[in-house]
């Protein structure tokens, strides 16, 4: 890094959430935008603007090679994930890759391999992982707090209007509920619970094979945990923990919490832990962190983390037959 003080960041794939991250970088003092990429020249030259940054390139190739870029927040579509973030660490560059890591086991196999072979930080961007309400619960749910954890339940439902297009319901961009949303609830399974002995998945699908609402359920030794994702309806979006001597309930819309509530005994306890921003702060400062103690993958979302992650999405997707 040319500059001890500060984490220069690039950003390449200028959408949505883009845009929160790069508000999010605005509250942290340490971190500095220093270039933006996108195909379309003056999107790049708005979005520079935007949030005070110098450079705007038309190329990702171009920002990869900017010798002040320390790291690079890829948030392109999903099916470019794994080249993405491959070229950028054969770029010697730092990576923080949007979810989902890719459409298939075998990219984000690829993925963590390149961090390794060129020894730069790779993380994939999951940004709830590291939100004080979800680091909270998941300390007091390994402390026995609620007891022994035998129950999951996580909703992650909007309405798109499928009429209006757009890359939800692309296939060759890695559409439809599942890689989109699905993988949220399948994490807060997973960080609880582990790996499933089993996967029940079934979807509702548009004529091109998009699942448009796929409903999961996870078999464990001792536990189920009961999931949904949609992109055609809505739901209450809270989440809840489920154990022998209380559960625990994450505020909605729980994947970005900012706070929860420990009911036992007929007793409700709530506790507030607002967000740095919109949220995205707190992964980028998990980057930072690691990027300076020389860590090529963080401890909280680690390497197999996004591999574990990546497997049992995939088992889904298959299973419900998707076409990517």
């Amino acid at each position: 890094m040319k500059n001890k003080d500060s984490i220069n960041w690039g950003i390449i794939g200028l959408g949505n959430i883009a845009n929160q991250f790069a508000a999010d970088l605005l509250l942290i003092k340490e971190a500095k935008l220093v270039a933006v990429a996108s195909r379309d020249l003056i999107k790049a030259k708005d979005f520079a603007k935007q949030y005070n940054c110098p450079k705007a390139y038309d190329s990702y190739e171009t920002l990869f090679a900017d010798d002040e870029v320390d790291i690079v927040y890829i948030a392109t579509p999903h099916d470019s994930h794994a080249e993405l973030s491959i070229k950028a660490l054969e770029s010697w560059k730092h990576v923080l890759c949007e979810k989902p890591l890719s459409l298939s086991y075998k990219d984000a196999v690829r993925m963590t391999e390149a961090s390794k072979k060129y020894n730069r930080f790779f993380m994939e961007a999951f940004w709830t992982r590291f939100m004080p309400s979800v680091k909270e619960v998941l300390q007091k749910v390994n402390q026995g707090i609620i007891g022994d954890v035998n129950y999951v339940k996580a909703d992650f439902a909007f309405y798109a209007d499928e009429a209006a297009g757009g890359r939800l319901f692309d296939k060759n961009l890695g559409g439809g509920a599942l890689y989109d949303i699905g993988v949220y609830p399948l994490f807060l399974s997973y960080i609880v619970l582990g790996i499933p002995k089993e996967i029940i998945a079934k979807s509702v699908c548009n004529e091109d094979g998009i699942d448009l609402q796929t409903s999961m359920i996870l078999n464990y030794e001792n536990a189920q945990a009961i999931l949904n994702a949609s992109i055609v309806s809505e739901s209450d979006m809270k989440a809840v923990i489920g154990g022998t001597q209380g559960h625990i309930q994450l505020n909605a819309p729980w994947f970005m919490a900012d706070g929860y509530s420990i009911v036992k005994d007929n007793h409700k306890e709530t506790f507030n832990l607002p967000n740095l921003g919109k949220g995205y702060a707190h992964e980028a400062i998990e980057c930072h962190q690691c990027i300076r103690n020389k860590q090529i993958e963080s401890q909280l979302w680690s390497h197999q983390n996004s591999l574990d992650l990546s497997k049992m999405t995939e088992d889904i997707r298959i299973q419900i037959n998707l076409p990517f």
